[in-house]
């Protein structure tokens, strides 16, 4: 059988159609950029939302995803969106949501968001919509208000099946305070967040003034409020972006120079520029940092957390001005950005470049639409309402004859008609009262309904008198907005500044300078730099009123001082680690009081600092004494190698009592012993020795007895001994004693390795000095808490008595300082 061949159908034939490739694609083209602009990346001026972000809201609201409900995965919030309202995939709705729940975005947010939803200038990434969850926020809420009572258009949504509006109520300027940002075909839009209460104040004088100007609304919103705070530097383009539409602005860190640990000064950030995040900017000072472009930095470390927010430390070396070395990180990292704001939204469908006038006149005219709408809807519903309360009130004032017809009747439709013939009822009226059970046929109900229908007939007064007078219906727009202002305005964030057009960097040097000043250790142990190449005239204290200092150094900001501990070592400490402390007479406050020793060094075992000298190399050099009668003079032949050294082999259980700076190498020498005995001697009488040796004999002492004090005699015109008897066998601090002061000039000088001059008389109960001090009048004696003890007046009388103290003495020194002769004296 021979084949047989058929023609296909003709709606199957194949059809050809011949278009031009440039024609199809500039067709295809603006499509895709019509779609991008009016239906993804530009927000609508009236509401100030992108439709992803309207739908999103509105679904919540339908889904009754309020503030007093419990959260929901976001998962079903993205698919109850994606299913009904929004055309596009589920990542691009959960990022729109993510953003709306970022307090760090958005200056009011609009979803209260449970679990991980990312971190500032999105370092972290948001946990996936399934770990996550939300709920709308008060403020979003508003944004939806009374969208039941058609206040807004509907449209039909992607496929026809539902209904989404074309605008929220919006009951404040969300695009001015939320701001935007996106980016469509052939243009963008980015708008900083603003202030709320100062945007509704800005709204509300526009309402009662329609002709206000720019410089009148620019009273209430003087530039952006961004949800991290930080500080606007130049408002030139912040006036350029409200009056054209577009400027630019730059933000700073809000940054403050504290100090970080007691030897190191430090830049805590604690705002950082809108969208910039702390990893960004410890990656960027970082790279800077190893590629030798910032100098100053020592240490960075990130300690944000929930609890205290954001806190960037940045630990600074010694020698640089941190106000430099700010200057420098803003110049150089994202602690300074640029924002550029570019106000592009939808008006009419259409988009604009718009003004702060223009945006807030958009916004003013779609509240009173709104409202306006909103009014005749309740209107409507209250005269619909008093319609059925007043068939009701005729039914009732002829109850019989109304029970009577409807008995009568042969149907309910009979009824009907024969209420509305006899009542000149309408057929709703009919059908109500038809409906009406016969319980609410009393006399109370009738009473209920008369004050329903006076109530009814107010308010529908009222809503007439809004709708039919435009001064009234703007008072009722700013009366709204007032009352969200009340509710939900908070203090400005971001600091406005204008710019100087000064370069501080310019004028402060990084580093800071070589300058002379003086060390300073006090009786009670504390560390302090003064400043200036004079010597400190009056000391008060570094830290308490009492304080008295028993060494003042000469040195410069970037040079170095020893520490002398008991224990026969030589630390090295540089200047620039001690703290600052201002002058007595200075009327700054301090910029640090000063620290205790054991903030700088780390003593051994009942290891103490008994002096502070120079490592000059131009120096006579050193002198130590030790308890055991040993002196040892080195010379400033210090090994730069190391920070620490032992400078005296001492024996047994021996250690330093006093180590003194020679400035002449001529000065005279003291030793005071435990037996009252004082010996002065010429420091030409011991020759230098090496770091190894051990000294030379410098006073005899008898059987059980110790050096107390040793040191030089700063000014033997203007010094005294300073003398504290008391009982060897009393435990330590328990005892008062008895206190002796005699000037320096009473004693003579002796040859060294003798055994001195008695220098202070026993009293009864007595066998013992419990220390001893010489420096320059007047001394001051301390007692353990800082508190002052009142020395006897001096005695002249080298070998006299002791006066009897009213209560232990811990430390003696001097309110005058010279040269840094003088060294530590303490009670045991």
């Amino acid at each position: 059988m021979a084949p047989t061949t058929s023609q296909p159908p003709e709606e199957l034939a194949e059809k050809i159609v011949d278009i031009d490739v440039s024609e199809e694609m500039r067709g295809s083209f603006l499509e895709y950029a019509y779609s991008v602009i009016y239906q993804r990346a530009l927000p609508d001026a009236r509401d100030g939302l992108k439709p992803v972000q309207r739908r999103i809201i509105y679904q919540m609201s339908e889904m009754a995803l309020r503030p007093d409900r419990a959260h929901v995965k976001c998962a079903r919030v993205v698919g109850e969106v994606m299913g009904k309202l929004h055309p596009h995939g589920d990542s691009a709705i959960y990022d729109a949501l993510v953003r709306m729940s970022q307090s760090f975005a958005m200056r009011v947010p609009l979803i209260d968001g449970h679990g991980n939803f990312g971190s500032l200038g999105g370092d972290d990434a948001p946990a996936a919509m399934r770990y996550t969850e939300s709920r709308l926020t008060s403020a979003a809420q508003l944004m939806a208000a009374s969208i039941d009572e058609d206040v807004v258009d509907f449209q039909p949504n992607y496929d026809g099946q539902e209904t989404e509006p074309g605008v929220l109520p919006a009951a404040f300027p969300n695009l001015l305070v939320n701001g935007a940002s996106g980016i469509a075909v052939g243009m963008a839009t980015n708008m900083a967040p603003h202030n709320l209460g100062e945007v509704i104040a800005a709204a509300r004088h526009l309402i009662t003034h329609p002709g206000a100007s720019l410089e009148e609304l620019m009273e209430y919103v003087p530039g952006p409020d961004l949800p991290t705070g930080g500080t606007i530097v130049g408002l030139d383009g912040i006036r350029d972006a409200y009056a054209r539409g577009r400027g630019t602005f730059r933000t700073r860190a809000t940054v403050s120079i504290e100090k970080v640990s007691p030897r190191r000064t430090g830049l805590v950030v604690t705002e950082l520029p809108y969208n910039v995040g702390p990893e960004k900017v410890v990656s960027r000072i970082k790279e800077l940092v190893q590629a030798k472009k910032l100098q100053g930095i020592s240490d960075l470390k990130d300690l944000t957390d929930r609890s205290q927010g954001l806190r960037l430390v940045i630990e600074l070396k010694n020698g640089f001005n941190p106000e430099a070395v700010l200057e420098e990180l803003y110049r150089l990292t994202p602690m300074e950005e640029t924002f550029g704001i570019n106000n592009v939204a939808l008006v009419d469908g259409q988009p604009q470049t718009l003004g702060l006038r223009d945006l807030l006149q958009v916004y003013v005219d779609h509240r009173l639409d709104v409202v306006r709408r909103r009014c005749h809807y309740r209107r409507g519903k209250r005269e619909e309402r008093l319609h059925l309360v007043a068939g009701l009130l005729i039914a009732l004032l002829n109850i019989d004859e109304v029970i009577a017809l409807i008995r009568e009747s042969e149907d309910s439709a009979q009824a009907r008609q024969r209420l509305m013939d006899t009542f000149e009822l309408s057929d709703t009226q009919a059908r109500y009262i038809l409906d009406t059970p016969l319980r609410r046929l009393t006399k109370y109900d009738r009473l209920e309904l008369e004050t329903e229908r006076d109530r009814l007939n107010k308010e529908i007064a009222e809503l007439t008198a809004i709708l039919e007078s435009d001064s009234k219906l703007r008072k009722v727009v700013s009366k709204e907005l007032a009352a969200v202002a009340k509710e939900y305005a908070t203090p400005r964030r971001t600091v406005l500044m204008e710019d100087s057009g000064v370069t501080r960097s310019a004028a402060v040097p990084l580093e800071m300078g070589d300058d002379p000043c003086h060390v300073l250790l006090s009786s009670s142990g504390l560390l302090g730099r003064s400043k200036g190449a004079e010597v400190p005239r009056m000391y008060e204290g570094l830290r308490t009123r009492h304080d008295a200092i028993a060494v003042s150094l000469p040195t410069t900001t970037r040079g170095e001082v020893a520490l002398v501990t008991d224990h026969g070592r030589l630390i090295r400490l540089p200047t620039l680690e001690v703290p600052e402390i201002p002058d007595a007479n200075d009327d700054a406050p301090p910029i640090s009081s000063g620290l205790p020793v054991s903030d700088f060094v780390d003593l051994g075992e009942d290891e103490h600092v008994i002096s502070l000298v120079s490592l000059a190399s131009d120096t006579p050099g050193i002198v130590v004494g030790t308890r055991a009668g040993v002196v040892k003079r080195l010379s400033a032949d210090y090994p730069q190698n190391k920070d620490e050294f032992e400078i005296i082999a001492l024996r047994d259980d021996d250690r330093l009592v006093g180590a003194t700076q020679l400035v002449t190498g001529e000065e005279d020498l003291i030793f005071v012993t435990s037996e009252a005995q004082l010996l002065r001697f010429s420091s030409t009488a011991v020759r230098a020795q090496g770091r190894a040796a051990g000294g030379v004999s410098g006073v005899r002492l008898g059987e059980n007895a110790h050096a107390v004090w040793f040191g030089a005699v700063p000014m033997p015109e203007d010094s005294v001994v300073v003398t504290i008897a008391g009982n060897s066998e009393a435990l330590p601090g328990t005892q008062a004693g008895s206190a002796k002061v005699t000037p320096v000039d009473a004693f003579p000088v002796k040859g060294r390795a003798t055994g001195g001059i008695r220098c202070h008389r026993f009293l009864k109960g007595e066998d013992t000095l419990l220390f001893a001090w010489v420096g320059r009048t007047p001394a001051r004696a301390s007692r353990a808490d800082g508190g002052p003890v009142r020395l006897p007046e001096t005695d002249e009388r080298r070998d006299g008595s002791g006066e009897a103290l009213p209560r232990a003495i811990a430390a003696v020194g001097t309110a005058k300082t010279d040269t840094g002769m003088a060294a530590l004296a303490t009670g045991s």
